[in-house]
This record gives structure tokens, C-alpha cells and sequence, in this order.
């Protein structure tokens, strides 16, 4: 299912979903073959990036704490599945270390997959470590009709059962041989069969619920919009460090700039939803903003181009007329990681606010690496639930800035991750804009 939506769209979901009955009628094995050619027919191979970018996060989830102990003891791994090899082969061998995998392989034409699998075929080099193996060990499951031949040469092996696995514990975060940072896709939840009959059932009426959301949150003032989205689950919490007198008495004080604040970055509403927290409009500049996005926003958006000094005469502009709103992140994080700051707001002025934005969805991500940006706030309007928590910080201290503290801008920039990450637990990273597209969608993310 997570394939089907994801590279194929809503369409081909949900005919994975009707079909799903038949599945479960002819067998395991026969089973596995249709649900492979209606996800993967048609699909461009080259493009194909869900085993890398969207499983992983699925298969680490559903890793057992007990399992994983006994296979990460092992010098050397091997994967055996009925699986298609392209789905598995980068978790297996990114986060378990696995050395090699044996998987079916996808037939294509014209760099199109036809949804066939080849035969079950054991690799000769898989089999050739086994011999030579000292003490081989299977692990398998008693319900899976993995290869008898690849099994034969182990000295041990160990059958697992689905109440054993039901008993198993979640492999804790902690634990995984690499941090889960980065990951895509649009569906925040486990594609179960229960929770995708849910999916589909909410639609039509998610598509109203997004109208009405859309709708007043365009044509509304700030603070009835956010009442009326409030009343259909989309809903903010704010909390302050301190009153923001400090904020207020800035409309009485003769200032050359506004207040830039700094936030970290969630989703595309993230300045919209700042706006709400401080009940003030304000001005946000942003990366790689769809058209749509830009013309539809309730606050003035003003598009950065990624060249310094371009940008910094533009945000001196915008501060001089006002205060705006800046995430210097660059990209979205999903995780409760903070990539690194881009340093070039430390420059701007010595009013600044950092500001804590966190995200809670029930159903959709509203931001996307490999997809269409167009509709990013289109799916996080279409969430039964959303949840926003804005955290306003305490203004920077003179000392802590480039203009009154000499401070330079690198540790400014990094000063104000911190007091983020701080205030919404999350742990800091030195990863950027372009490492994220790089292992999303192979790109270095200019748009």
C-alpha cells in the first residue's frame, strides 16, 4: 500500500485496496505476485526512490528489540524475502548492515517496471558465504515460504511464530544503527487494512473540511480564521517564555527594523501559524515556495533565491518596513531533529526572537521532497487532526548578537538552534538542505 500511494497515487491505492479480498483468496505466494504488479505497473524505475526514502521508517518501526540483538551479534548478514528486492535491499543494508540480500527481482521495459517478479532464483555468491561459513544461523518464520536451499546450509535455525512476534518489543529509537532523520511520503500512519478503509472513508468529507479551512483561512482575519479552523481540529497551543510587553512597546519605540523571528521549520504554514501565536501580521520569506502557495497565503510571502546578497538586501528591505518571520533551516524535518541554521539572519538585526514550532498530524504529511510542493498544504489541510504548538522564546540578549555582542554569525546562528531544539527536545544536526534532498530524491533540492 505505502508503494501504491506513494509512487502510483490515490488511484492505484485504492484499487490495491478493493482488490485486496482476492489477495487474501489465492495465497500467500499468488498474493504477493498481485499486489507487486498493481503497485509497481508503469511505474519509472529511475524515479522510483520509496525503498529509500519511505519504507525504512515502516520496516524500523516494525523491527522487534529481541530479534534485532540477535542479528546485529553476527559478523556477517544475510536477507532473505519474497519481497521485491528494490523495496527491502536499502533499509536491510543502511540500518541493519546487512551484507547481502536475496529478493525477487522486478522485470522491466523501457526503465518501466511491469509489475512481474522473475522466479525465486538463490544468488550464487549468497550461497558460496554459506559454504564457507564457520556457523551459519537462520533466523525464519514457521508462516513464510522463504528458499529451503539457502536454510539447508545453516547449522542452526530458529522458527519464529506470530504469537512470539506479537510478544516482541519495538526496537527503541536509541537503538538504531542509524539515526532516522530523514524520510517521505505523504501518509503519516501505518497503511493498515483497517486504517487505509479509514483513509478512504474520510475523503470526501476531508475534501470539505479543507474548503472550509482554505476558505476562511484566505478571506478571514487571522484570529476568526484560526477560531473557525480551531472548531474543525485544526487547532494551535501557544505558550511564552514571558509576556510579550517587550513586543508590543516595539510599536511605540522610533526602531529602524523590525523584529525578525526565527523559527525552525515543520511545514509551509509554519509563519502563518506564527502569525496566529503572536496575533500580529507579519511578513515571511521563504525558499522554493509553489506559486499557489505564495498567491493563496494569508501573510505576504517574499521569495528568497538562495544568493546572499540578493537575499540580504531583501530582508533588510522587508525589516525595515515591519517585522518578518524566517526559518533558517532552509527544508522541512519531519523528526525531532534541527538541521543547521543558515547564519545569514544573525546579520539582519539585533531583535531577535527565536520561536519553537512543532506539528502533530493524524493522517497526511503536508511536505514533500520527491513530490508535487503545489500540494503540500493542500494534504496538511486535508489531516482530520491537526495539532500546531508554538513556543515564543526569549528575545536574544545583546550579547548573544553580531551588531551589540560581536558575536559572529555562525554563532549566533548556532546559539539560536540550541535554545530551539531546547524548548522542543529535539537534538540538534549539522545536515542541511542539501543532504536531505541528496537521500530523498537524489537532487541537491533547487527548485
Amino acid at each position: 500500500m505505502l508503494v501504491a500511494f506513494e509512487a502510483g497515487g490515490l488511484l492505484r491505492a485504492f484499487i490495491l485496496f478493493l482488490l485486496y479480498p482476492l489477495v487474501c483468496l489465492v495465497g500467500e505466494e499468488q498474493g504477493i505476485n498481485v499486489m507487486a504488479f498493481v503497485s509497481f505497473a508503469g511505474i519509472k524505475r529511475k524515479k522510483f526512490m520509496v525503498g529509500s526514502s519511505v519504507l525504512p521508517k515502516y520496516f524500523l518501526e516494525d523491527v522487534g528489540d529481541e530479534s534485532f540483538d540477535a542479528v546485529m551479534k553476527a559478523k556477517r548478514k544475510i536477507a532473505v524475502s519474497d519481497m521485491p528486492r528494490i523495496m527491502i535491499e536499502c533499509f536491510l543494508k543502511d540500518y541493519l548492515r546487512v551484507d547481502a540480500v536475496e529478493g525477487r527481482e522486478l522485470k522491466t521495459v523501457c526503465g518501466y517496471f511491469v509489475g512481474l517478479m522473475e522466479g525465486k532464483n538463490a544468488n550464487g555468491v549468497i550461497l558460496n558465504e554459506l559454504r564457507v561459513g564457520s556457523h551459519a544461523i537462520g533466523i525464519g518464520s514457521f508462516n513464510k515460504s522463504t528458499d529451503d536451499q539457502l536454510f539447508s546450509y545453516c547449522k542452526e535455525i530458529y522458527w519464529v511464530n506470530k504469537a512470539e512476534k506479537w510478544n516482541w518489543k519495538s526496537l527503541p529509537r536509541e537503538k538504531y544503527p542509524k539515526p532516522l532523520i530523514f524520510h517521505d511520503g505523504r501518509l503519516a500512519f501505518r497503511p493498515t487494512l483497517v486504517a487505509t478503509l479509514i483513509m478512504f472513508m474520510w475523503l470526501p468529507l476531508g475534501v470539505l473540511v479543507f474548503l472550509i479551512r482554505f476558505i476562511c483561512g484566505v478571506l478571514l482575519p487571522l484570529n476568526i480564521s484560526a477560531i473557525v479552523s480551531a472548531s474543525t481540529g485544526l487547532s494551535t497551543t501557544v505558550s511564552r517564555a514571558k509576556p510579550l510587553s517587550w513586543i508590543a512597546s516595539n510599536k511605540n519605540d522610533k526602531k529602524e527594523s523590525g523584529v525578525l523571528y526565527v523559527c525552525n521549520h515543520r511545514t509551509l504554514l509554519d509563519p502563518i501559524f506564527v502569525a496566529i501565536a503572536l496575533m500580529k501580521p507579519l511578513v515571511a520569506v521563504t525558499y522554493s515556495v509553489s506559486r499557489f502557495s505564495e498567491v493563496t497565503s494569508p501573510i505576504k510571502v517574499v521569495r528568497l533565491t538562495r544568493d546572499r546578497e540578493r537575499d540580504r538586501k531583501v530582508m533588510e528591505q522587508q525589516l525595515s518596513q515591519g517585522d518578518l518571520v524566517v526559518c533558517p533551516e532552509g527544508t522541512t524535518c519531519r523528526e525531532p531533529y534541527l538541521l543547521r541554521f543558515s547564519p545569514l539572519f544573525a546579520e539582519m538585526t539585533g531583535d531577535i526572537v527565536p520561536v519553537a514550532v512543532d506539528l502533530q498530524v493524524s493522517m497526511f504529511y503536508g511536505t514533500t521532497a520527491s513530490g508535487y510542493k503545489c500540494l503540500d498544504s493542500i494534504f496538511n489541510l486535508l489531516n482530520p487532526f491537526v495539532i500546531y504548538s508554538v513556543k515564543i522564546l526569549e528575545k536574544l540578549p545583546s550579547s548573544q548578537t553580531c551588531i551589540a555582542g560581536e558575536k559572529s554569525r555562525t554563532e549566533v546562528a548556532n546559539h539560536v538552534q540550541n535554545q530551539t531544539a531546547k524548548a522542543l527536545g529535539f537534538e540538534c544536526t549539522t545536515l542541511t538542505r542539501k543532504d536531505k534532498y541528496m537521500i530523498l530524491a537524489g537532487n541537491d533540492g533547487i527548485i
